[in-house]
């Protein structure tokens, strides 16, 4: 009997051992997590591949390896930015390609979110919108831009118009492709609970939709400055695709270069301000990449 009764209430030092154990095991845990995990994360990591770039591209225009002819060096880029910079024509194409780009992408995403919640909420919605946006997803850009032209002219309306239906197909996709994997026991959940659809709509679906319309409006940022590249260099008097056109016709390889390195610095640039928005407003969700 008293063997049963020390077996079945365990003394002062089995209790203490318990919660060591127990923290033992969360310790080991973390441990497995972090060594399976990508790692620690670095202050200013991002910076390392593109530095990593202009190291590779230094070196080998030092060395000769690269063409002077073929791609200008870094020294020389600077020194034409410089120039550009203090004449204003750098600054004045650069302020009418942000604006465009901005212009497109406000409609792009209006017009994508919109779409993607009817399509995700509605069955008749989806069978009437998704299989126009998948046309679209599988015509390419350039070849709608001659349409555009007949239709709207070659003004600023065909060019906000053609960064606005390029920006569109990611935001609904992705919006869409969340919005219906959400699962189904918050609907019934909802539903038990007597929520209204408006309730539902605002608590439920938003919510849910974020991450997805996140991703894809870091795919519909950096497709915007890849649509300005194409709309600027179609009969327009402005703008950084301009600005790289002209430089081509009279063989200004600095000139194609700097611009070339003004893109690239806008789409790292709003990449990671988009990045860092995910950060802050999905820090609720627990994932690898924290």
């Amino acid at each position: 009997m008293n063997s049963s009764t020390q077996t079945l209430n365990p003394g002062p030092s089995t209790t203490r051992a318990i919660p060591h154990a127990a923290n033992a095991g969360v310790t080991a845990a973390a441990v497995r997590r972090s060594r399976l995990g990508p790692g620690r994360e670095i202050r200013y990591g991002g910076a390392i591949g593109p530095l990593l770039l202009l190291t590779i591209w230094t070196l080998g225009s030092w060395t000769g390896f690269i063409d002077h002819r073929t791609l200008s060096p870094p020294w020389v880029v600077v020194q034409t930015a410089a120039e550009l910079i203090e004449s204003g024509r750098l600054w004045s194409n650069f302020e009418t390609s942000l604006f465009r780009a901005l212009q497109g992408l406000f409609w792009g995403v209006l017009f994508g979110v919109v779409m993607g919640v009817i399509a995700g909420l509605s069955r008749i919605g989806e069978y009437i919108i998704d299989g126009p946006v998948q046309i679209k997803r599988a015509i390419p850009s350039l070849a709608l831009i001659p349409l555009l032209m007949l239709w709207l002219g070659i003004g600023e309306s065909m060019k906000i118009t053609a960064i606005a239906m390029i920006v569109v197909v990611p935001i609904y996709i992705q919006t869409h492709d969340c919005l219906r994997s959400i699962d189904s026991r918050y609907l019934e959940l909802s539903e038990t609970l007597g929520v209204t659809r408006g309730q539902f709509i605002r608590h439920v679906v938003l919510p849910g939709a974020l991450p997805g319309f996140l991703l894809g409006l870091r795919f519909a940022v950096t497709s915007s400055w890849l649509a300005l590249v194409v709309v600027e260099q179609v009969n327009s008097t402005s703008g950084i695709g301009y600005m790289i056109e002209l430089a081509r016709t009279y063989g200004q390889t600095e000139i194609i270069v700097v611009g070339l390195a003004l893109y690239a610095l806008l789409g790292l640039t709003s990449d990671s301000l988009v990045r860092l928005l995910q950060k802050k407003v999905l820090k609720w969700r627990k994932t690898l990449n924290d």
